[in-house]
């Protein structure tokens, strides 16, 4: 089973430190959740995990193997996937040409992309079109089936959800729970508190750049004081479209 080990990241922004002694461990087969405010540092955690911020201290360990330190281009290489917020796809290629980058950065073979197809069947019918015209929902479909043809060990998705429709929001929760049952490790960023809740294993509260507590799912289930007090808001039974 895959794990992901993350020992005292710091990072700075010029003067700024946007990450202080930043730890988690992860493994294969289950979905952590960070959560926080806005600017709590969640997005540049998994940035520096990337290598695209530059940590100034703190380890990075994959099934054993030391990434400390190594240039961006080598972390997937190694098997992190990384859906940044935003999806950051190349919109002038076309959905196979954006798929083919991911098959070429671990030169995995076409049985990766066969996989990210069967999760997302809409993209077999786009695999000309130009990424840029595609809908939200299916940029974010086709950044997650790129990360997936590196055969990824973790997976990282940052704000996946965020402006999509409810029909395109249950197709990345669905492939988030597919993945997850295939083994790989999932590091999850949503602000869509209500959508954690049904798919997270844990959840851990972010602030000021640390992590200031961590529980398993089932405890802020229970407890909605834990989300008033980390994140500042009151949860609400969640409903219709989870993550």
């Amino acid at each position: 089973m895959s794990r992901m080990s993350v020992q005292g990241l710091s990072a700075f922004y010029g003067q700024s430190q946007a990450l202080r002694d930043f730890s988690l461990e992860l493994a294969g087969g289950e979905v952590l959740c960070l959560l926080g405010r806005n600017g709590a540092g969640k997005t540049t955690a998994l940035k520096a995990i990337m290598g695209t911020v530059r940590p100034a201290a703190g380890r990075l360990m994959l099934d054993g193997r030391d990434l400390t330190g190594l240039p961006p281009q080598e972390i997937p290489r190694a098997g992190i996937g990384y859906v940044p917020q935003g999806r950051r796809l190349f919109t002038e290629l076309t959905v196979w040409e954006n798929l083919e980058i991911g098959l070429m950065t671990r030169k995995t073979d076409l049985s990766a992309l066969d996989h990210a197809l069967e999760l997302f069947p809409v993209l077999r019918d786009r695999m000309h079109q130009r990424s840029g015209t595609l809908s939200g929902g299916e940029q974010t479909m086709l950044a997650m089936a790129r990360a997936m043809c590196l055969r990824p060990s973790v997976m990282m998705l940052d704000e996946p959800t965020e402006g999509l429709m409810p029909s395109a929001i249950a197709g990345i929760r669905d492939a988030v729970m597919r993945l997850r049952d295939e083994g790989v490790a999932i590091l999850l960023v949503e602000q869509r508190v209500d959508a954690v809740l049904p798919v997270a294993d844990r959840v851990a509260f972010m602030d000021h750049g640390e992590i200031k507590a961590e529980f398993p799912i089932a405890e802020v289930r229970a407890d909605p004081e834990l989300l008033h007090q980390y994140v500042g808001i009151a949860a609400r039974p969640a409903r219709a479209e989870p993550l």
